[in-house]
């Protein structure tokens, strides 16, 4: 197992990672965020969802968050659109031109799981599915396949290989450019996963797959690690590691802990282990004292309090507010 040279990171604050978040983000942050998200070299970027803005109020401005965000060709943006009312919705935006590079449909491994989520069986999912990835493609939107609950579901306890291989497998099948694989509750580990991802991997030869692991019980990184040890140039995070469970207004089927896994964490890590991320670590740190400001809240980031390894000398420096920080220097520190 070796990881690649370099990954592909997915910041996924704004939509992901909004929306299980109490506060109703204004449009001029979402905006200022995704922007700045872009700035700091993020390859693919979350933007929006259009669910129901009557379950989902913090999607209302969905249509105007995309239409007012300044695009970089470098990087590709990403919406959900979870049914065809969504897509509607999306398609419109598209025929306009502020449309996105691709978007996210999700169905569950657990079919239990989804009927209390989406209220579609599997197969009425699927057919679903099938009909707005057709109209997708003729629009020039790539999609993401997501398989929910890859690891255990909330409902059903364990979770079969020969489950989420189903999923997979209409998604290839439709035509799907990459396949998510998402800890839905955070119930995975790094054994689980090596064995789960391996033997997809096996099953299908050539795909694309995703890393998407939420921090529901403090495993996202290491999980995250363990997947793309396995060769995977995907994963998913979100800055100060919000979200990680859908919130529609029903009661909570965990125990209410959420998280995505910690961007800024993940990516500092990355560094400190050679691999190219193409993002700028300080921009990205920068973004997580802003998103603390927006949401008026301490995040779960570790490095925006400690800040990145120092390799060399360093000189104190003050902070707003007064406090000293460190500047990285060159060469290697000694303790």
């Amino acid at each position: 197992m070796s990881l690649r040279k370099s990954v592909i990171a997915c910041e996924c604050w704004a939509r992901d990672g909004l929306q299980s978040m109490p506060v109703l983000v204004s449009t001029d942050d979402k905006v200022e965020m995704i922007d700045r998200i872009a700035r700091a070299g993020f390859g693919k970027i979350e933007v929006t969802s259009f669910s129901n803005p009557k379950l989902l109020p913090q999607f209302a401005d969905a249509a105007d968050v995309l239409r007012r965000i300044d695009r970089r060709p470098d990087a590709s943006y990403v919406v959900l659109t979870p049914n065809a009312k969504g897509f509607d919705r999306f398609e419109v935006c598209q025929k306009e031109g502020y449309g996105a590079d691709e978007m996210i449909l999700m169905i569950s491994s657990s079919e239990a799981h989804n009927v209390l989520n989406f209220r579609l069986t599997h197969a009425e999912a699927m057919e679903a599915h099938a009909g707005l990835m057709k109209r997708a493609h003729a629009l020039g939107v790539k999609t993401i396949g997501c398989a929910g609950t890859v690891y255990g579901c909330p409902v059903k306890g364990d979770i079969r290989t020969r489950d989420v291989a189903q999923i997979v497998r209409f998604y290839v099948d439709e035509g799907a450019q990459t396949i998510m694989l998402g800890d839905t509750t955070g119930v995975a580990n790094p054994h689980l996963v090596r064995e789960r991802v391996g033997e997809l991997m096996a099953l299908f030869p050539g795909v694309e797959f995703i890393a998407h692991f939420h921090d529901t019980r403090g495993s996202g990184i290491v999980n995250s690690i363990a997947m793309l040890e396995l060769g995977v140039s995907y994963v998913d995070c979100s800055i100060g590691a919000i979200g990680g469970q859908p919130a529609t207004g029903a009661a909570k089927y965990s125990a209410g802990y959420t998280g995505n896994t910690c961007s800024e964490d993940l990516v500092g890590l990355l560094q400190e282990m050679g691999v190219g991320t193409g993002i700028d670590l300080e921009q990205l740190i920068d973004a997580g004292r802003r998103a603390e400001e927006i949401l008026g809240q301490r995040l779960r980031s570790n490095l925006i309090r400690s800040g990145p390894v120092i390799h060399g000398e360093s000189s104190p420096a003050k902070e707003p507010g007064g406090a000293v920080a460190t500047t990285p220097g060159r060469g290697r520190a000694h303790g």
